[in-house]
């Protein structure tokens, strides 16, 4: 445990002099411009207290790899993960052990899985999906966007996602209704 007045002391000396250069990481990497000043915050909140267990030996890259993974955990819990968000995170510095070639690649061909199974979705329930799932609108916006009712909306995006989840499991990813035409069990949305 490192002595209050040391990790302040610490704190001023070797991260505090780098606000100029975070605050720029930060605007680089976070399209909302109104966010910068409380991302900050929460980076050196998060770098005060992991510091007091024992001071790193080096603090700039200890500040940023923070402050990388306190914009990555931000983003992810955002109701909506816009892809803006991580529009450069490409160009940080990979000093980080788990961002390899391998884990980037399989990413990126596991993205253009989702694509390949929202393409094979009908029409209207693609048009749900994506307006649910990926703009984060509302079920009733949703309705209203695509001139249809509620419950069209919600049946529509049941029948998309067990069709994007079949597709991204192996299987065909077809639309499957019982008899009916009624999506075979009926599930409660958000």
């Amino acid at each position: 445990m490192v002595e209050e007045n040391t990790l302040k002391a610490w704190f001023f000396k070797e991260i505090f002099p780098l606000e100029g250069a975070l605050t720029r990481f930060i605007r680089r990497n976070w399209r909302n411009d109104a966010d910068v000043a409380d991302l900050r915050q929460d980076v050196y909140t998060r770098v005060y207290s992991s510091a007091r267990e024992t001071l790193p030996l080096q603090a700039k890259p200890f500040l940023f790899a923070i402050a990388r993974n306190h914009l990555i955990n931000s983003a992810k819990r955002l109701r909506v993960v816009s892809i803006e968000h991580f529009a450069d995170l490409d160009s940080i510095d990979g000093t980080c052990d788990d961002v390899t070639p391998e884990r980037h690649e399989s990413a990126r061909a596991e993205l253009r899985r989702v694509q390949a199974g929202l393409n094979n979705l009908p029409e209207r329930c693609r048009e749900a999906v994506v307006l649910r799932k990926i703009e984060g609108l509302t079920t009733r916006e949703a309705a209203v966007r695509m001139g249809v009712g509620v419950d069209t909306i919600e049946r529509q995006l049941v029948l998309g996602m067990r069709a994007l989840t079949d597709f991204m499991l192996g299987g065909t990813g077809k639309i499957r209704r019982s008899e009916s035409g009624r999506v075979l069990k009926k599930e409660r949305l958000p």
